[in-house]
């Protein structure tokens, strides 16, 4: 199994609404590394959805539920899509800060490639978000 992160600004897409969707096409991806990474997903893989700009947070955990094909919002063929469904929330939200903090997990992706939209993460480093999400 691999491990991801996808990044999506609040008031374009949000976990609640991703809830309330059940599922959606992760589309909207411009950048060629981020592309690499939806080629890169399994049916099954596990995502963790960050809020980004507003929140700056880790707020749940989603499954592949389709591999990559062509992104419907273009006819451009060099863009491609997943399909996603959420899986949970986390009790309470993993902030950019804490994971910046963290020992285990200041060398990720999130804070080496701030930018990234999408991107891969150890297996470690998703348990140990996890792990601080559902933290009591």
């Amino acid at each position: 199994m691999n491990y991801f992160l996808v990044k999506s600004e609040p008031f374009k897409y949000s976990w609640e609404q991703f809830l309330k969707d059940k599922q959606t096409f992760w589309d909207g991806v411009r950048n060629y590394q981020a592309r690499n990474n939806l080629k890169d997903m399994k049916k099954g893989d596990l995502v963790l959805f960050y809020h980004s700009n507003e929140g700056k947070e880790v707020v749940g955990i989603a499954q592949v539920i389709k591999e990559f094909y062509q992104d419907p919002t273009t006819s451009d063929d060099r863009w491609v899509v997943v399909d996603l469904a959420p899986l949970e929330a986390l009790k309470q939200p993993v902030s950019l800060l804490t994971i910046k903090e963290d020992e285990l997990l200041k060398d990720t992706a999130l804070v080496k490639q701030s930018r990234l939209s999408v991107m891969p993460l150890k297996a470690a480093e998703f348990d140990r978000i996890i792990a601080l999400g559902n933290a009591d």
